[in-house]
This record gives C-alpha cells, sequence and structure tokens, in this order.
C-alpha cells in the first residue's frame, strides 16, 4: 500500500488551471520532491493533500484511504501534517508553547480536568511535554525552548515550524520550501534534520524545494510540474538528465 496516492487531480480557479490531471504516489518511508518553475502548481497540489483545496476532479488517497473530502483537521488526525512557505507560527508565543498546540490532537482530557490541572489531566500534560522535549533535543533547539518565537532569527523559526509539525507525531509530512529565505550554513542544518527525521523517525515526506542541489542529495524520487502538468518523474539522475525538465526548469536552450 502507497502512503499516498494523487490519481488525476485537477484543480481549476474559474477559467484557469492550477493543476492538470496530475498523478503520483508515494511509498512508506520515502523522500519525495516536487519541483518545477513558480507558478506551476506545487504548492496547489500540497493544498489538495493537506485538504486546504478541494480538487475539481480526481482523488486523493492517504494510507489506502479516501481523503478528498475530508476536511484538513481530518487529515491530521489521521497522520498528517505540514509546515508552509511563509511561516505560521504564533510569533507571540514562545518555542515550546507553539510546540505543545502541535500535541492539541492527541490529548484526550475534558476542559474541566485539563484546566484544572489535576489527576488525569495532569498526567496526560507531563506525557505530552516529554514527547515535545524529546522533539527539542532531537531539532537541538533547547537554547531558544522558551524564548518568544517572534524574537528568534528566521531559520530557526523556519526548525521552530518543523518542530510543530513533528509534535504531531505524523506519518507523512509536507515540507513547502522549508529553506526558502536561508542562508547557506541554514539549509545545511535544516537539510540535515529532514533526513534525519526520514531516516531515524521512519517519516514519510513529500518536500517542495527550490534548491536543486539539496533536492537532488535528499530525494528518493522526484515529480516535476509545469502550467499544471506533470512533465517528468524518476530517480535524480532520470530527472537532472530529462530534456523537457532542463527546458522548463532549469533554463536550457530548447533547441
Amino acid at each position: 500500500m502507497h502512503r499516498l496516492e494523487i490519481d488525476g487531480v485537477s484543480l481549476r480557479f474559474g477559467g484557469i488551471y492550477a493543476l492538470q490531471d496530475v498523478t503520483m504516489h508515494v511509498a512508506p518511508g520515502e523522500l519525495v520532491a516536487i519541483i518545477g518553475p513558480n507558478g506551476a502548481g506545487k504548492t496547489s497540489l500540497i493544498n489538495c493533500i493537506s485538504g486546504v483545496y478541494r480538487p475539481w476532479a480526481g482523488s486523493v488517497r492517504f494510507d489506502g484511504r479516501d481523503v478528498t473530502r475530508l476536511p484538513p483537521a481530518t487529515r491530521t488526525r489521521l497522520g498528517l501534517a505540514r509546515t508552509f512557505q511563509n511561516i505560521a507560527l504564533f510569533q507571540h508565543m514562545t518555542v515550546l508553547e507553539n510546540m505543545m498546540v502541535g500535541r492539541h490532537f492527541h490529548q484526550k482530557t475534558g476542559l474541566f480536568t485539563g484546566g484544572f490541572y489535576y489527576g488525569p489531566g495532569r498526567r496526560e500534560e507531563i506525557a505530552e511535554r516529554k514527547i515535545v522535549e524529546d522533539i527539542i533535543d532531537f531539532l537541538e533547539i533547547e537554547h531558544v525552548r522558551k524564548k518568544i518565537v517572534h524574537t528568534l532569527a528566521y531559520g530557526l523559526q523556519k526548525r521552530v515550524e518543523l518542530a510543530r509539525a513533528l509534535a504531531l507525531e505524523p506519518s507523512l509530512l509536507l515540507l513547502d520550501e522549508p529553506m526558502a529565505g536561508m542562508n547557506a550554513e541554514e539549509k545545511e542544518d535544516m537539510a540535515r534534520f529532514i533526513l534525519d527525521v526520514n531516516e531515524e523517525k521512519g517519516t514519510t515526506i513529500v518536500m517542495i524545494e527550490h534548491d536543486m542541489g539539496v533536492v537532488m542529495d535528499l530525494s528518493h524520487r522526484i515529480y516535476v510540474l509545469n502550467f499544471g502538468k506533470k512533465i517528468a518523474e524518476g530517480e535524480p539522475s532520470v530527472v537532472r538528465g530529462n530534456r523537457e525538465v532542463q527546458v522548463a526548469y532549469l533554463g536550457a536552450d530548447a533547441a
């Protein structure tokens, strides 16, 4: 069974097609990249997978279940998490508080029990805090755990957003340009953490990224979009040598 199956997905806004008959699959444990020029439909596809958009045609299956018409919150409960191209953290909360928000779907105590921090509510809070602290150690952000998010450098904020997504304990993680706006050192750190999430935690990852060096180094397979259509797929070496990809994305001469 594939972790993710996209079958003939099309999406349009009025008379404009953002996606046209896109089909792809991701196996459990894979790290798959989606690339293409600006406006190719990459984020639109991620939004269809996460439930932000509902496709005009086609289907999305997650662990064999058709989730095409399920809302984002339900998909999150099933084990899907994502980060955003533009940071979507609670800027006036601490790193720890932002990550505890990511544990919300796993909490079972009610408002009364949890609010008074007594009995089951207290035990659950301690258990959830332990999971969050382990992720903090994993991503090496112990030194900022109690800092307000908006006071952090941009690269650290991107890492905190990854940490909050991991707090959901997803089986499928969607990363929308996780290294956008980073300097070389920050990119190197983020690439290492993404690889660790995939290899050590066994998390299936679908990633949009413009840095071709990162894409080629990290990805098991690559899908290429152009004007909403899939124009290529395969292992990095195969995609790199594809002439249509070179013309559409890498700026090669069509002749």
